[in-house]
């Protein structure tokens, strides 16, 4: 695998980039070459102020989207979508962490390596402690949302 395409990855998305989600048409729409169902395997779904936060976790599951950037748009996307996620390389302020995984699972089975958003480490510790997890690992099946962690 060449740099440019380890670093052209797909990105799971599991949350509000999903498509019926507010920020999928502000950021995906017109920008992918292909939506998918997918699975990610070890993590499990919190719920946020109004977006979910995935941490890792033996045995949990999540829902969502395998999404294909197109060429053209993907280096402004991905830095696009690291500002909305308040992810800064090395800070370990950031909320979430750009992380590679390689066994997203397509519909289909097959394992595809991808970016995902995880929750920084110091959200995920209180969401471990204090959050409302999402059972079932689906964002869109949440049901009422309920109490959210600062």
């Amino acid at each position: 695998m060449t740099t440019r395409n380890r670093r052209h990855l797909p990105f799971f998305v599991y949350g509000t980039l999903r498509p019926g989600q507010p920020n999928h048409d502000l950021f995906l729409r017109g920008r992918t070459v292909s939506e998918e169902p997918g699975r990610l395997p070890d993590a499990v779904l919190y719920d946020g102020p109004g977006y979910p936060y995935a941490v890792e976790e033996p045995g949990g599951e999540l829902s969502g989207e395998l999404v294909t950037a197109r060429p053209q748009t993907y280096d402004r996307l991905l830095l696009e979508l690291d500002a909305l996620e308040e992810y800064v390389p090395g800070d370990p302020r950031s909320l979430y962490v750009r992380v590679e995984r390689d066994a997203v699972r397509r519909r289909d089975g097959a394992a595809v390596r991808a970016w995902v958003y995880l929750a920084g480490d110091v959200v995920a510790a209180r969401l471990r402690t204090d959050g409302r997890r999402i059972e079932g690992g689906d964002w869109r099946a949440r049901g009422q949302p309920g109490p959210t962690v600062p």
